[in-house]
This record gives C-alpha cells, sequence and structure tokens, in this order.
C-alpha cells in the first residue's frame, strides 16, 4: 500500500489490520519477505494548485509523477507476481475532479492526473481480466482527511479556498475505506454484489458524476445530426 502516513492510506492500513491482514507499507522487497502480495492499493497522490499556463509543462510532469506514473510504476513491479499466481486485487484511488475538470479552477494539473489515472485503470482492468486480477477504481469525493497541499507552489487563492473548506468536507474517511475494505474482501455491503470496477463514494462525487454524464448526453442529443453526419452512406 502507498501514502500511508496520512489521509486515506493511514486509515485503510489501520483498517486492514483491525480485520485481519497483513500490511506492507510500501516496503522493498515485499512480494519476497511475504511469500507473494494478494492486494496493491495505490493511494499515494497530491494536489498541485496552479494555472496551467503558469505552471507549465515543468508542474505538468511533476504532478503526473506521483498521481500517475507512481501508480505504473508500483503497478509493474507487483503485477509479476499477481499474474504468476493467476490471482489478485489492484486498488486505484481516483478523485471525482477526473469529472469535472472543467468545474475545477486552479487545480489543473490534479484533475488531467487523476483523468489519466482513470482511464489507464479502466485499460488495466480489461488487460488483467484474463489473470484473474481485478481493478477496483475508487472515485472519492470530499472527504475530511489532513492531506498537505504541497505550500512552495500554492498561490495565496489556493491557500484561501483550501482553508474554507479543510475540516469541513462531507464525507467521513473512516466510513469510506471501511467500504473499500468490505469490497475487497467480499464482505459487509459488498456481500453477494458483484464486483464494481468503479466504486464512487461521497454524495458530492455521486453528484458530479451525473452532472458530467448528463451533460454528455445532452450534447449527444443536441448535436446528433452533426455527430451523425460524418458517417458514410
Amino acid at each position: 500500500m502507498t501514502g500511508t502516513s496520512s489521509g486515506f492510506g493511514r486509515r485503510l492500513t489501520g483498517l486492514a489490520l483491525a480485520r485481519g491482514d497483513r500490511v506492507i507499507a510500501t516496503a522493498h522487497h515485499a512480494a519476497r519477505v511475504w511469500n507473494g502480495i494478494d492486494v496493491l492499493v495505490n493511494n499515494a497522490g497530491y494536489g498541485l494548485p496552479a494555472l496551467l499556463e503558469e505552471g507549465g509543462a515543468s508542474l505538468m510532469l511533476r504532478q503526473f509523477q506521483t498521481n500517475f506514473f507512481g501508480v505504473v510504476n508500483i503497478c509493474n513491479a507487483v503485477l509479476p507476481y499477481m499474474r504468476k499466481k493467476r490471482n489478485g486485487t489492484v486498488v486505484v484511488i481516483g478523485s471525482r475532479s477526473a469529472w469535472k475538470p472543467e468545474r475545477v479552477r486552479g487545480l489543473g494539473f490534479y484533475a488531467a492526473s487523476k483523468a489519466a489515472v482513470h482511464a489507464m485503470s479502466e485499460s488495466l482492468a480489461l488487460e488483467l481480466e484474463p489473470f484473474n486480477i481485478r481493478v477496483l477504481l475508487v472515485e472519492p469525493g470530499s472527504f475530511r482527511t489532513e492531506g498537505i497541499l504541497d505550500y512552495d507552489e500554492q498561490r495565496a487563492v489556493g491557500r484561501v479556498n483550501f482553508s474554507k473548506t479543510a475540516g469541513k468536507q462531507p464525507g467521513d474517511p473512516d466510513k469510506a475505506m471501511e467500504i473499500v475494505v468490505d469490497v475487497v474482501k467480499g464482505e459487509g455491503c459488498a456481500a453477494g454484489r458483484e464486483w464494481p470496477l468503479y466504486l464512487v463514494l461521497g454524495k458530492d462525487a455521486e453528484a458530479d458524476i451525473r452532472n458530467k454524464c448528463a451533460k454528455v448526453l445532452k450534447h449527444l442529443d443536441d448535436w446528433n445530426d452533426v455527430i451523425r453526419g460524418v458517417d458514410v452512406v
């Protein structure tokens, strides 16, 4: 499990241990020490507040290095062990920001990185299906975690906006991570349910995703004649 020092990762570690699982908090040679890895949780990530034009490619690469390529690198390190035993679960902590980049001013880098994580997770699920390896893309709303913003890069407006919402988010991170453990283990609220590729957590996340889907469907209806007009008759 990555990103275990705070936020979702710290809570998920405690919950998994309390329910009888052994947790490796980003340790070297983990598979060798414990004779395999059953569940990989990609949780490490952060938001880099900056305007796209001002930040440029260097800040975009910095954001993607952790949020996207970090996931890719960890998966590539662990998946050979899962493929060998033809079993495993990959959990990826995404974000509702991937569904609403047009509404996240000042966090375009973060939204772009999480959108890339979303698309990659969907492709990964398809590729790993033949090996009986499951992928769970968790897309939480706003939760009361103690994640730390990158204060070196953030602007004054970012500090003000964050301070207004910190500690007031609607989501309870302990409840959210309890559900993640339920889904992975097929227990509690997940007992008897089919495996979900997506796990949306929080009313605000649900509202954002429904809004984006409705927006796209409206476009398809409004521009239907133009969309279909390019096909060869």
